[in-house]
């Protein structure tokens, strides 16, 4: 029996708790809670929105899980969510399902850390690597002067990737948000699907690297 996703469906709306930093203890002191906000769609937008509105520290409710391709829409709506916020340096509680693979986190770990993995079989040493390993700009993008580049230090190593063809920015702006991948280009998609630039749950797909909006160094160097 195959199981597809249905993209025609938008995004659930999504609850968050925030707070107005990132310290759990400074979060304990009156006024540092800004309670539960709604979030409409996702990415950079929604992002822009809770930063506004002074979010530093948010947690979001239930599992962000990879294994189900029925809920894909909500799964790539939080996923684009968690990375923009990862951007901003906002710090995220979250937990995830990956499956047995006891690889399948580390694509996404360029994101704020969760704060539990289920699958994996040891999930409490997936979360401490995740953890000890994490640092902002792993994995980043950037519009140039008629090209794109990715900057990836998710494997331990710089690697970059640079395209100039116009189609594969089209391609970006469309998986922002996530999008079919049957919707993309065949050599865009494959050359996403080689450099690991993706995420893909069910029939949806979603960029991974973000457009760092916080640099921990100067642009150069990083």
């Amino acid at each position: 029996m195959s199981i597809t996703t249905d993209t025609t469906r938008p995004p659930a709306t999504l609850t968050i708790t925030a707070w107005r930093d990132h310290d759990p203890a400074a979060c304990e002191l009156p006024g540092m809670l800004l309670g539960q906000l709604e979030v409409q769609g996702g990415g950079s937008a929604a992002v822009r929105q809770l930063w506004d509105q002074g979010a530093r520290r948010v947690e979001l409710p239930g599992v962000v899980d990879l294994t189900d391709p029925t809920v894909a829409v909500d799964t790539v709506r939080t996923l684009c969510l968690i990375r923009d916020l990862t951007a901003r340096a906002v710090y995220v509680d979250w937990r995830l399902r990956t499956g047995p693979d006891p690889e399948a986190w580390l694509p996404l770990n360029h994101l704020h850390p969760p704060l539990e993995v289920e699958g994996p079989p040891d999930p409490e040493e997936v979360v401490r690597q995740w953890r000890d390993g994490h640092y902002l700009c792993k994995c980043i993008w950037r519009n140039g002067p008629g090209f794109v580049q990715i900057r990836d230090r998710r494997w331990g190593e710089l690697h970059r990737f640079t395209a100039e063809e116009p189609h594969y920015h089209r391609a970006i702006t469309l998986l922002e948000h996530g999008a079919p991948a049957a919707e993309l280009p065949a050599d865009v998609l494959a050359d996403f699907r080689e450099e690991r630039l993706i995420g893909e749950v069910g029939e949806l797909a979603w960029w991974l690297p973000y457009r760092i909006q916080r640099w921990i160094h100067t642009a150069m160097v990083v």
